[in-house]
């Protein structure tokens, strides 16, 4: 009879190298995915590694570049921020993951895929839920869900015993303060040490910006040009390099925001199942691009279409951090934001320096800035005796409200 065949989005790590190994326990053969989005990791030899507890087969897929064009860009162009500070960089990697998981599975004919995500953390539902958009009649092995695997493994101690016994080598070790999750857009660190919202985050900490005594004196300028809301062009104006091409662009982004020190956050959020959760982030070069591109729509959006949009983008934000990208309505919501991004055409300056990415000037071609209407030297167009029945008719409802509110206290008080 043969095994059940199961794709296992699996890391190298601690938890993924144990499931793989139980999963092999319990009948299953294994095919591991290792999805590269650009962490920091030795993919040969979390491969050698898998293969050696016994995976039948294991796929290392690179989905940098994509990862920029498809997720990353069409984020940030929506100015999708997760309650107003989370740039969302756990969040939009996990849709491009299980998309290439589920093409694995198809591609091997296996009927299960599994991943290492916990039952109280926002990724199960991320993965889960793209999986099923993506292929609806796939069966989903999640350990941490599961009464037998809980019932066996309790905790990290009993993992990392269970290593030992196999010979499976981990990095972990019992006393690990916090966990991490990299990719190119950000690294998360959560649990462990910062689960204390009161405790301040040790310096130490911080594994992808520098570290504050190694921010440069002096402040550094950058020039980002967009097209249609997607940057398509960096030049430093320090020193002359450019650099196009998505993938490139970014990660130059990445470098000189981790130069700087740009795109730390630590904060307390909400997650999707009920659980209120302290994570420190850094988005280095998400938090340069984030700054210019909302710079530049000041120049070139429409004030009523940008408060629509704005509103719009708090679901789009939602809808990322509770893992809908597969869905209609954010398949929906990305067509508006194509429309919103029609002409925000131009070029953003900012200054790199101490932790902040500023934006100090911006042109466009499709500007709705008029320096003549603007200006307190040039009539420009504009007639200011206009504002005065332009005031008159807003002051209508405020004046009729006070006079009426008067007449009511009046009455009151002489009904007393």
């Amino acid at each position: 009879m043969a095994k059940k065949k199961i794709v296992l989005a699996y890391s190298g790590g601690l938890d993924t190298s144990v499931i793989l190994k139980w999963l092999l326990e319990e009948g299953y053969e294994v095919i591991a995915y290792i999805a590269n989005v650009g962490q920091d990791e030795d993919f040969e030899a979390a491969k050698e590694k898998a293969l050696k507890i016994g995976a039948s087969k294991v796929y290392i897929e690179d989905l940098r570049e994509e990862f920029v064009t498809d997720y990353i860009f069409p984020a940030f162009k929506s100015q999708a921020v997760y309650e107003g500070r989370y740039l969302l960089g756990t969040s939009i990697a996990r849709p491009i993951i299980a998309k290439y998981h589920i093409a694995i599975a198809e591609k091997e004919g296996a009927e299960y895929v599994g991943h290492g995500a916990t039952g109280k953390g926002n990724d199960q539902v991320r993965f889960e839920l793209g999986y099923y958009a993506l292929k609806p009649d796939v069966k989903v092995i999640a350990p941490w869900k599961m009464e037998e695997f809980l019932t066996r493994f309790k905790g990290r101690s009993d993992m990392l015993n269970y290593c030992d016994q196999h010979g499976i080598p981990v990095k972990a070790t019992r006393k690990k303060p916090y966990s991490e999750d990299d990719n190119l857009l950000h690294i998360s660190h959560e649990a462990g040490i910062l689960e204390d919202p009161a405790a301040i985050t040790e310096e130490e900490v911080y594994s992808r910006t520098s570290t504050m005594a190694k921010w440069p004196n002096e402040p550094e300028l950058i020039d980002i040009e967009f097209k249609a809301g997607i940057p398509v062009k960096v030049t430093n104006k320090s020193n002359g390099v450019t650099k196009t091409g998505a993938l490139e662009l970014f990660t130059y982004l990445n470098e000189l925001g981790t130069k700087h020190g740009v795109g730390r956050l630590d904060m307390v959020e909400n997650r999707f199942v009920g659980i209120k959760s302290r994570g420190v982030y850094e988005t280095p070069g998400g938090a340069i691009l984030h700054n210019a591109h909302r710079d530049l729509e000041g120049l070139t959006m429409d004030r009523e279409v940008q408060k629509i949009r704005d509103q719009l983008s708090l679901k789009v934000a939602e809808l990322i951090y509770n893992g809908f990208w597969f869905s209609p309505e954010f398949e929906l919501l990305m067509h508006v934001m194509d429309k919103a991004q029609e002409y925000n055409h131009g070029t953003v300056t900012v200054q790199l320096y101490k932790g902040i990415a500023y934006p100090v000037a911006r042109t466009s071609p499709a500007a709705l800035y008029d320096p003549q209407q603007s200006s307190m030297d040039e009539e420009g167009g504009y007639d200011q005796r206009d504002a005065a029945g332009f005031i008159r008719i807003n002051a209508v409802r405020l004046r009729n409200n006070t006079v009426v509110r008067k007449r009511a206290a009046s009455t009151k008080k002489k009904a007393a």
